[in-house]
């Protein structure tokens, strides 16, 4: 069991489609197959279409989702042709009463009492009354009138294939649309399904092009009657550009003569008013990355190319930006000041109380934590790959890797949760002059307190009272010392600057700092050792917290 389990892991991640965490994999009792609990077809496509940490989604994706193949239409179609098998509610009154719903038979005739049969196939719908009428006339040449309706239309099969996600024969009525056939398909394959390269082929020749954008923008749909035998062959995506920004619909658009230039795109997007520029990444047949911006003038005249990346925003020019102030401080919480502004500058106007450590303001960048989350989450993926390849020559060898590899995932979902803090080193308060604030920037001005913080592989992680003289190894007994997976060569203190300082056995301690204790790394895989290691390290500095393996 745990080797398939193991199988289906690496099987998942060697082509990248999955993410592990949507993943629970069981076995049935009774015939022993392996059973995915939570993945549907539509998670699958959806995460075929990730884009680094963006999810790209398909315009009109929305449409296949049951609402459609649940249902049959049965509307009045005058060109619709009688085929065997309609049913055919006929009413007669006056010189005679004759009531009754009749089935076209195989010959293509209904029987009348006291007038015989009439042939019906191939007769329009918009005709049918007329052609009984005639019939009937001839046995009752006045005072009887005659009444006739298709109540029911005859059931047809239609071949659906191409890019849907399961081609196959498919029954209903003749009067249902291509959109229910195509979500009875199980929908357009998102990944390279086209929704405006869609052909109806009768007699293995095409009498019907349909394009599904102009349902999905216009609400238009052509409905025409389907035969059985008919086939709906929807073609592969060819020309297409990806939206993302100030947008409506941030989806991935099919390029037509109706999306050319920028200002289709924007319009079909529904780019919002603020919209004022667009940044453009195209990729050309050098291979090479080109990006280009232009303003909303230019949009009409500039033309769209396949694989294109367009982001729409507004371009604001503002001279201020916003930062906050927290912590041990007695003023605003929320300053505007002018672009340029430094550190020193902005510390002016903070109102310092008795309690603030003015030596010691903490800047706070939600780049940076950016940053730092993206390091992180590249390492965990390296580590990922690693930890799911490894691989073993015996069968107990192969039971232990089975083993680390689930303790190694557990550990990087846990790794994934953590929000780095952003915080820019300041390693001396004459450094505040040259520290250039950026909007959304957060100050902290920490209090004077006189405390030292101990976590990670201790006995009993706290806070505890600084005492000066007293070096590293005496706030470690004060947390009950070292725990038994306490790995003492990667001892850490963090700075209440931000600077992390590893310990050598002779480290000056602060009011302020914090001790970081990091667990043991224990693997025969020195790839797999050193990876742990360095992400142990990188998440201690970026959230000043111990992740414990």
């Amino acid at each position: 069991m745990k080797k398939i389990i193991l199988f289906l892991f690496s099987f998942i991640f060697a082509f990248g489609s999955v993410d592990v965490s949507q993943i629970t994999a069981v076995e049935n009792e009774d015939t022993g197959v392996i059973q995915d609990k939570n993945i549907s077809s539509k998670n699958i496509q959806q995460k075929s279409l990730e884009k680094s940490d963006n999810t790209i989604l398909v315009f009109g994706a929305h449409l296949f989702n049951g609402n459609f193949k649940n249902y049959n239409q049965r509307v009045y179609n005058p060109d619709y042709k009688i085929a065997v098998g309609d049913q055919i509610s006929l009413k007669i009154w006056g010189a005679v009463e004759f009531e009754r719903v009749l089935v076209v038979d195989s010959q293509g005739n209904i029987f009348i009492p006291k007038v015989g049969a009439v042939n019906l196939l191939g007769v329009k719908n918009s005709a049918l009354v007329n052609v009984i009428k005639a019939h009937v006339n001839r046995i009752y040449k006045s005072n009887v009138f005659v009444y006739a309706d298709m109540n029911a239309y005859q059931n047809v099969s239609v071949f659906v294939t191409g890019s849907v996600n399961s081609p196959g024969l498919y029954q209903g009525l003749s009067s249902d649309s291509v959109i229910q056939y195509l979500d009875k398909a199980g929908g357009i394959n998102l990944e390279y399904g086209s929704f405006r390269d869609i052909e109806i082929l009768r007699n293995n020749h095409v009498i019907k092009n349909i394009d599904l954008y102009n349902f999905l923008l216009k609400g238009q749909m052509d409905l025409f009657p389907f035969r059985s035998g008919d086939v709906i062959l929807v073609g592969n995506v060819q020309n297409y550009a990806f939206v993302s920004g100030d947008v409506q619909r941030p989806f991935r658009f099919e390029l037509s003569n109706d999306i050319k230039t920028l200002s289709d795109l924007a319009r079909v997007a529904g780019a919002k008013p603020i919209v004022t520029n667009a940044v453009v990444k195209s990729y050309g047949e050098d291979h090479k990355l080109n990006v280009s911006a232009y303003n909303k003038m230019q949009f009409s005249k500039v033309l769209l190319q396949t694989g294109d990346e367009v982001q729409f925003s507004p371009e604001y020019i503002s001279q201020n930006i916003t930062i906050t102030i927290s912590g041990e401080q007695s003023g605003l919480r929320n300053l505007v000041v002018k672009k340029g502004t430094t550190l020193e500058d902005a510390s002016r106007l903070i109102v310092f109380n008795d309690q603030s450590n003015v030596n010691a303001l903490q800047v706070f960048r939600k780049s940076v934590a950016k940053t730092q989350k993206e390091l992180i989450n590249a390492q965990l993926k390296e580590l990922e790959t690693l930890a799911l390849t490894s691989t073993s020559v015996t069968s107990q060898g192969a039971a232990i890797k089975a083993q680390q590899a689930r303790l190694i995932l557990e550990f990087i979902q846990r790794a994934k949760q953590v929000e780095p803090k952003g915080q820019i080193v300041i390693d001396n308060p004459k450094s505040y002059k040259s520290v250039i604030l950026e909007d959304g920037d957060v100050i902290n001005v920490p209090s004077k307190n006189n405390l030292v913080i101990v976590q990670g592989e201790v006995s009993l992680p706290g806070a505890f009272v600084f005492d000066k003289g007293k070096d590293l190894k005496y706030y470690i007994n004060l947390a009950g010392g070292y725990g038994e997976r306490a790995d003492t060569s990667k001892v850490l203190v963090i700075r209440s600057n931000g600077k992390a300082e590893k310990y050598n056995g002779n480290l000056a301690m602060h009011p302020g700092d914090s001790i970081l204790v990091l667990p043991k790394v224990e693997s025969e895989n020195l790839q797999i050792f050193s990876m742990l290691t360095q992400i142990l390290y990188q998440i201690a500095v970026a959230t000043n917290v111990v992740l414990n393996l």
